[in-house]
């Protein structure tokens, strides 16, 4: 979800394990020559999901912590791609602490339809989160320090 540490907690990532970091929203700025928001005003939801989807299925990296949008999993081929590269983290963030973090939705670039809440995204994206995730961590309350002791548990299990 948006707001929910993916790029903090992947950088941090990326460095302790010594892996290059990727956020694949930044990407799709520079790609677009757009901010997030500026492409979702001009082009609309699905259009930003659907560059986003091919922006995600072009990736060749190695050794690298990619950092999605929360729209992402919305990408059947994006999230396919995806897995077959590496493992899939569903950051689980309670909908309060997201709520906080994210502010202004249309401000932020997200891919919602218009008026579409928060707390409707969530609902309608976590069964698509549960359902690519090899695994879930729950943050938001703990320290990006226990955030990532944690994650780096969950990989290593996950090997």
């Amino acid at each position: 979800m948006p707001g929910a540490g993916k790029s903090t907690l992947g950088v941090l990532l990326a460095k302790a394990l010594g892996y290059d970091f990727l956020d694949t929203d930044v990407l799709i700025q520079r790609r677009a020559s757009l901010t997030l928001a500026e492409y979702l005003h001009r082009h609309g939801h699905q259009a930003l999901r659907q560059f986003e989807s091919q922006t995600i299925a072009d990736l060749n990296v190695q050794q690298t912590v990619i950092a999605t949008g929360g729209s992402a999993i919305y990408g059947e081929t994006a999230m396919r791609h995806l897995a077959l590269m590496g493992h899939i983290v569903y950051l689980r963030c309670p909908l309060s602490v997201l709520d906080q973090r994210v502010g202004n939705m249309k401000a932020r670039g997200i891919a919602a339809p218009p008026g579409q809440g928060l707390n409707e995204v969530e609902a309608e994206r976590v069964p698509l989160y549960e359902q690519y995730a090899d695994a879930t961590l729950d943050v938001g309350t703990q320290s990006m320090e226990d955030a990532l002791n944690k994650l780096l548990a969950l990989l290593k299990l996950a090997d």
